[in-house]
């Protein structure tokens, strides 16, 4: 039997429409931290789908990670709708689950990185096409400035991004490699301090630090492994 490779793209196929529903309904900080907890699913569900023994090293360490993020990117005016809660959290178990799932399936010997990424996303989009057409409609008014935009997000933040992290995932472990999405609200918010001006506060450095030193312990093994 052959293996589709777009077979798989339903995982991501949710990913995608949860995380906007999160960011439209909550602030932007609240959806990036409910995202952050991927790594501590993905920790949960290598036990159940890789029969991986539960590293408490590493659990311990996504959840330090994910209290980090939450400092820097939670602010005072914080709102929590429920229905983005919702939609955020079960974002990141369907992130969780594409991630142990990719890991648990593997890459078929026919498709590079590249066309593992692309089928998947092609996959995905097939699912959300008729869902799209139906609420929202073709989007009215697409001019230079928001093709641009498309292309960027379609070719370099997703379709790039999504092959360089699925040969992430063939080559590694997969509950650390889950630990190197932290980096994503880290990214946004170091983005956010160059580009448009915005100053990290003293609460902000020590989350980012503390993110920071989440992501580098979590890729070490634990200390009796080592012994």
């Amino acid at each position: 039997m052959v293996e589709v490779p777009g077979a798989r793209g339903a995982e991501y196929g949710r990913v995608f429409p949860l995380l906007f529903i999160s960011a439209q309904l909550l602030p932007g900080g609240v959806a990036a931290t409910l995202n952050s907890m991927h790594p501590v699913i993905v920790a949960f569900l290598a036990v159940a789908f890789l029969r991986e023994r539960l590293s408490t090293w590493r659990l311990f360490w996504g959840l330090v990670g994910l209290a980090g993020i939450g400092m820097v990117v939670l602010g005072p005016a914080a709102a929590l709708n429920p229905l983005g809660v919702l939609a955020g959290l079960a974002g990141a178990v369907s992130m969780g689950a594409g991630v142990v799932l990719t890991k648990k399936w593997g890459r078929p010997d026919y498709a590079s990185a590249l066309g593992l990424a692309g089928w998947q996303l092609t996959g995905a989009g097939m699912m959300l096409l008729v869902p799209a057409l139906l609420i929202d409609g073709i989007p009215p008014g697409i001019d230079a400035p928001a093709v641009a935009g498309y292309v960027w997000l379609g070719v370099v933040g997703t379709l790039a991004a999504y092959t360089v992290w699925f040969a992430g995932i063939r080559q590694l472990p997969v509950t650390p490699t889950a630990l190197l999405g932290l980096l994503s609200p880290l990214t946004a918010a170091v983005l956010g301090a160059i580009i448009a001006g915005e100053a990290l506060t003293l609460v902000q450095m020590v989350g980012f630090l503390t993110a920071l030193t989440a992501l580098a312990a979590g890729q070490l093994p634990s200390p009796a492994r080592r012994r």
